[in-house]
C-alpha cells in the first residue's frame, strides 16, 4: 500500500517511542507520516459545564497542540525527509485508529500510554487495533533493536500468508535476517491418522517431524525467490508456540504474527498466541490481520 504510516500520539514515553519507529518506517517505505491524537474526555474528568467532545471548550487545545508539536519534532529528528501531517480527531482512540487504518499502510502504537487524553493501553487500544485494523499494526514495546532479525511465527495456515509476506518485506527494507519459527508438538492434529482422543492414539514421531518440516517449507514458498536479499533461518522447534516465540524474541528486532490462523495448538489467533506475544515479547510486535475468505 502507498498510504501513510499512522501513529497514535498521547504524549506518553511509549507513544513517543512509537513516533520514532513510525518515522523510520515511513522513511523506508517512502510514504508520509500521520500523527493522530484521539481526543475524548473520560466521564470522570468532564469539566463542569463543558462539552466533553470539544477540545477548545475543554481548555486543553494548547496541551494537545504541544504534544503533537513535540511528536513532530521527534519524527523530524528521526527521519528528516518524511512528509508529516498531524490531526486531532474527536472520538475514542480504539475507533479513531481503526478508521485511520483503512487508508494506512501501517499503524503504529505504543504498548502503554496515558490514562487520559487518548490512552493507548495494550489491554484496550493496542490490543483492539491489532485484532481489527485493516492494515498491519506495529506495537512498540521494549527498546527496538534495529539490527535484530525479524522473527516470523509460522503456522502454515492460508490466513497467515499476509504475515509471511510482511515479514519478508520488512526484513528486506531493514536489511536484516529473517528467522522463520514453526513450533510443533505431538499434540498437533497432524500427529493422528484419524479423529480420536489423543490419549488413546499412537503417532509416528518421525513422520510428524517430516510433516511439520513440509509445513514450514511451504509457508515460505515463493517468498525466498521474491526476496533473494533476505537471509532466512528456518527453525523447527518442538515445544509450546507461545513459549518458543517469547523466548526467541529476546534476540529479535521485531516479531511478526498473524491475527487469524489455525485453531488449537498450531493456531495464531489474536486471543491466544498473538495476544501472549503482544503482552510478553522482548521486542516490538507486528500483527498482520487477514480477512476470512
Amino acid at each position: 500500500m502507498t498510504g501513510p504510516v499512522v501513529v497514535g500520539v498521547d504524549g506518553s514515553p511509549s507513544s513517543m517511542a512509537a513516533v520514532e519507529v513510525a518515522a523510520r518506517e515511513a522513511g523506508l517505505r517512502g510514504v508520509g507520516l500521520r500523527l493522530v491524537h484521539a481526543f475524548g474526555w473520560p466521564a470522570a474528568h468532564i469539566p463542569h459545564g463543558g462539552r466533553p467532545w470539544e477540545p477548545n471548550d475543554a481548555g486543553v487545545r494548547e496541551l494537545i497542540d504541544g504534544t503533537l508539536m513535540k511528536a513532530e519534532r521527534r519524527a523530524h529528528d528521526t527521519a528528516s525527509g518524511v512528509e508529516i501531517t498531524r490531526e486531532v480527531v474527536v472520538g475514542e482512540p480504539v475507533t479513531v485508529l481503526e478508521i485511520e487504518s483503512r487508508s494506512a499502510s501501517l499503524a503504529v502504537v505504543g504498548s502503554r500510554g496515558l490514562s487520559r487524553f487518548g490512552a493507548l493501553l495494550l489491554g484496550s487500544t493496542a490490543g483492539h487495533l491489532a485484532a481489527h485494523a485493516v492494515c498491519p499494526v506495529l506495537v512498540v514495546r521494549r527498546r527496538p533493536n534495529p539490527a535484530g532479525p525479524v522473527l516470523l511465527a509460522v503456522d502454515g495456515s492460508p490466513a497467515a500468508r499476509g504475515a509471511v509476506e510482511f515479514a519478508f518485506a520488512h526484513a528486506s527494507l531493514h536489511g536484516v535476517d529473517l528467522v522463520a519459527l514453526h513450533a510443533w508438538s505431538t499434540r498437533s492434529e497432524r500427529a493422528y491418522e484419524a479423529p480420536a482422543d489423543p490419549p488413546f492414539v499412537t503417532y509416528d514421531e518421525g513422520r510428524l517431524h517430516d510433516e511439520e518440516e513440509r509445513v514450514l517449507a511451504e509457508a515460505l514458498g515463493g517468498l525466498r525467490d521474491r526476496y533473494p536479499d533476505v537471509t532466512v533461518d528456518r527453525r523447527l522447534v518442538r515445544g509450546r508456540v507461545r513459549h518458543s516465540l517469547i523466548e526467541a524474541s529476546a534476540d529479535a528486532g521485531l516479531v511478526v504474527v498473524g491475527a487469524r490462523g489455525r485453531g488449537g495448538f498450531a493456531g495464531l489467533l489474536l486471543g491466544s498466541v498473538s495476544q501472549a506475544v503482544l503482552h510478553h515479547a522482548e521486542c516490538p510486535v507486528a500483527v498482520v490481520r487477514t480477512e476470512a475468505a
